[in-house]
C-alpha cells in the first residue's frame, strides 16, 4: 500500500468519524432541548400564576412573566401565542386543582346538607391556602378576549358544577332548574367569600350559615 492511499485512508476514518461525532452532538443537543422544554414551560407556568396573582391580568406583560422565570422574552412564546393564552391556562389549571380538592373532601352518597357542608369547606380552604389565585382566576374572560372567540368565564363553569352537585345530591329532584341555581350559588358564595374575608369573619361562620341557609333552599319537598 503507497504512501498515498495510507494517508487517503487516515482522512476518510477522520472524516468518517467527525461525521459521527457531529451526529452524536446533534442527538445530544436534541435531547438536552427535549428536557428544557418541559422545565421552561414549568417555569413560565410558576411565573405566570405569581404575576397574575400579584398584579392582575392588564399589568402583566409576557415579558414581565418571561422575566420572572429567568428565560428569553422569545422563550415565552415557544409555549404561548399570546398573554391571553397563557391567563387561560393559568385559569384552567386553577379550575382542576379547585375541582380536585373539593372531590376529596367529598364523599359519594352523602345527603344534601353534609355535600354542600364539605364543597363549601373544600372551596375556602383552597382560597386560604393559595391566597389571591382564585381572585385573579375569576377574572370575566370576555374582558380579556381579543378574538371575539366564546370564552367561558371561570365564575360560569363553576356554577355549572354546582348545578351537578345539586343533581347528584338530591337523585335529580332539584327544586327548580339546576343551571340557573347552580350559576346563582356560584355567584353568591363568590361575593359572600370576599365579603367575608374583607369583614374578619371565620371560614367556619361563613360555611355554616351558607350551609344551613342552601340545604333550607335548595332541599327537595
Amino acid at each position: 500500500m503507497s504512501d498515498v492511499d495510507t494517508v487517503a485512508q487516515r482522512a476518510e476514518s477522520r472524516r468518517g468519524h467527525g461525521v459521527v461525532m457531529s451526529g452524536q452532538v446533534l442527538v445530544i443537543e436534541s435531547e438536552r432541548n427535549g428536557r428544557r422544554k418541559p422545565e421552561s414551560l414549568v417555569r413560565l407556568k410558576q411565573a405566570a400564576r405569581k404575576l397574575f396573582v400579584e398584579r392582575g391580568y392588564d399589568a402583566t406583560r409576557p415579558q414581565d412573566i418571561a422575566r420572572e422565570a429567568g428565560l428569553g422574552h422569545g422563550t415565552f412564546y415557544l409555549h404561548y401565542p399570546d398573554k391571553r393564552a397563557c391567563f387561560l391556562a393559568f385559569v384552567e389549571e386553577a379550575r382542576l386543582e379547585l375541582d380536585r380538592h373539593v372531590q376529596m373532601r367529598r364523599v359519594a352518597g352523602s345527603g344534601l346538607e353534609h355535600c354542600i357542608a364539605s364543597t363549601l369547606t373544600a372551596l375556602y380552604e383552597y382560597a386560604d391556602s393559595h391566597p389571591g389565585v382564585m381572585r385573579a382566576a375569576f377574572a370575566d374572560g370576555r374582558l380579556i378576549d381579543a378574538d371575539g372567540a366564546d370564552v367561558q368565564p371561570l365564575l360560569m363553569k363553576w356554577g355549572a358544577e354546582w348545578a351537578e352537585i345539586l343533581r347528584e345530591a338530591t337523585d335529580g329532584r332539584t327544586r327548580g332548574n339546576a343551571e340557573i341555581i347552580g350559576q346563582a350559588i356560584a355567584g353568591a358564595l363568590h361575593l359572600a367569600g370576599w365579603e367575608s374575608h374583607r369583614s374578619g369573619r371565620s371560614r367556619e361562620e361563613l360555611v355554616k350559615n351558607l350551609t344551613a341557609f342552601l340545604t333550607r333552599a335548595l332541599r327537595p319537598d
